[in-house]
């Protein structure tokens, strides 16, 4: 430890002393930059549909559209708005029984007369973004319970098979491309077969996620009974438009792998990756200030150079690189296990790997400073938490829960110290038996501040202005919108 931190001393001295003159920082980057290939250009080699597409059109409108849930109630932008980067604002979030389903992110409250109330959020871990889902190659989700068999770069998926979850998160089958067209096409199949995200509680004749999906097919067609005729005519109309097939019947056209696989293209098309830091690689060095100059330098630094080493994990353009380590982020929330207890055990609930007890999936970087709260749960609600956790997670077990501010939250933390220790001595085994690459270091609130401004440099501009996200949102004025019962989400 006293190495690392003499180390970090020196990397002060080194950078401080040249701060005046930008050349020999930028000189110092460009020699990481070379070793870790980065090009500033995440998206290379990449097929990313365009918002424009038909298909992406169609994926945009069953993706608001609260028919996906057996209630009415929800719908995938529920908890994943681009208005919210991508995601929903929340620590933990609120999927079915909404008290406002309409009402999305922050004060969206699980009704008391809705099932397992406890006062606090319903889903155990925090919404991911959709933001820049096409460049995952390898899984998806926090315990990247689905996952590509062989993954191939710059395929998001599409190649080969995909092992996901079946009557089990631990009890897996394959699916090929007959099935789902890539990475996110086959998250999409999942929420809507979850309990509290989007199935609920009722229709319990339903006993598969295969059942599920196969309802929500059949209620798209206008075979249940429980959409009236404008709906069931609109959602062919709108199939028809997004396959170019304006004589093709329900029975052709709405069908599982079409439902699922044009909502993973509207995903896909969430592509936002013009950031000032991929200007700098391209050659701009004035994109960015000399102050997140030294957090780039200190992100890509090693331990022994007095760097944070981030770059070990968070590697590439995309700036992960989608395996999974324990980092003893504070356990807030319901749990997720298979004891009943209010400790999430991540990628062992797949595995069934005792080894594998609290590790989750690492997040790329790119505009990370709009998808908080941080955390496979939420707990860290400012990007410099996360930081000074990722710098020395043995900080977690002096967690603030008071620092929350999700309406309800307080009630699932009572076990939060306690979950937070064991998750804190896995990953200090890990480092002593050499399965962690990670170490505490003790960086300055100088330093810090230069990480978050460098993280900073990591955002599309794009994510934080409403005028140019406009276009991922459906237009709420037609009669088709009414009709297929979108999501108009207050924010």
């Amino acid at each position: 430890m006293v190495r690392v931190f003499m180390g970090s001393l020196a990397l002060s001295v080194l950078i401080f002393t040249g701060c005046n003159d930008s050349t020999d920082i930028d000189s110092e980057i460009s020699t990481l930059v070379q070793k870790y290939e980065l090009t500033g250009d995440p998206l290379a080699g990449r097929d990313i549909p365009s918002v424009t597409d038909a298909k992406v059109k169609l994926g945009m409108k069953l993706f608001y559209s609260k028919h996906l849930s057996l209630g009415m109630d929800a719908a995938c932008a529920s908890c994943h708005h681009p208005f919210l980067g991508g995601g929903d604002g929340l620590s933990l979030p609120i999927g079915v029984e909404a008290v406002d389903p309409e009402l999305v992110g922050p004060g969206r409250l699980h009704k008391s007369t809705g099932h397992y109330y406890d006062g606090g959020p319903t889903v155990p871990r925090n919404t991911p973004s959709t933001f820049n889902v096409a460049l995952f190659d390898r899984t998806q989700f926090w315990d990247a319970r689905i996952e590509s068999i062989n993954p191939v770069k710059g395929a998001n998926g599409s190649v080969g098979t995909l092992l996901v979850p079946d009557s089990s998160d631990f009890d897996r089958t394959l699916w090929d491309s007959n099935v789902v067209a890539n990475l996110p096409a086959a998250q999409a199949n999942f929420p809507v077969t979850s309990g509290p995200e989007m199935r609920g509680f009722d229709y319990g004749s339903l006993q598969t996620k295969d059942d599920v999906r196969k309802y929500l097919v059949d209620r798209l067609r206008g075979l249940n009974g429980d959409l009236n005729a404008t709906a069931i005519s609109a959602w062919l109309e709108a199939f028809r438009d997004g396959f170019s097939a304006p004589g093709a019947d329900a029975s052709t056209l709405i069908t599982r792998e079409n439902i699922f696989n044009a909502i993973g293209e509207f995903e896909r098309s969430q592509v936002f990756v013009d950031n000032p830091w991929n200007r700098y690689l391209k050659g701009d060095k004035n994109a960015i200030s000399d102050k997140a100059k030294r957090g780039a330098y200190l992100f890509f630094s090693s331990y022994e150079d007095g760097g944070a080493n981030c770059v070990q994990c968070h590697k590439g353009d995309f700036f992960t690189d989608e395996k999974l380590y324990v980092m003893a982020v504070p356990q807030i929330g319901r749990g997720k296990n298979g004891d009943n207890t209010t400790e999430d055990y991540g990628r062992e609930n797949v595995t069934l790997n005792e080894e594998d007890r609290y590790k989750f999936r690492v997040p790329s970087l790119l505009n990370v400073e709009v998808t908080g709260p941080w955390g496979h749960d939420g707990a860290f609600v400012t990007l410099e938490g996360i930081v000074r956790h990722m710098l020395k997670p043995e900080t977690a077990l002096q967690f603030d829960e008071n620092s929350l501010f999700q309406q309800g939250i307080l009630v699932q933390c009572k076990d939060t110290k306690t979950n937070t220790e064991r998750a804190l001595q896995r990953l200090q085994e890990n480092r002593r038996v050499g399965v962690s690459p990670h170490r505490s270091v003790n960086f300055s609130d100088e330093q810090v501040d230069e990480l978050v401004a460098f993280l900073k440099t990591l955002t599309d501009p794009c994510v934080k202005d409403r005028e140019c996200l406009k276009k991922w949102l459906p237009d709420y004025d037609s009669n088709e919108s009414k009709a297929l019962d979108l999501l108009e989400a207050k924010l």
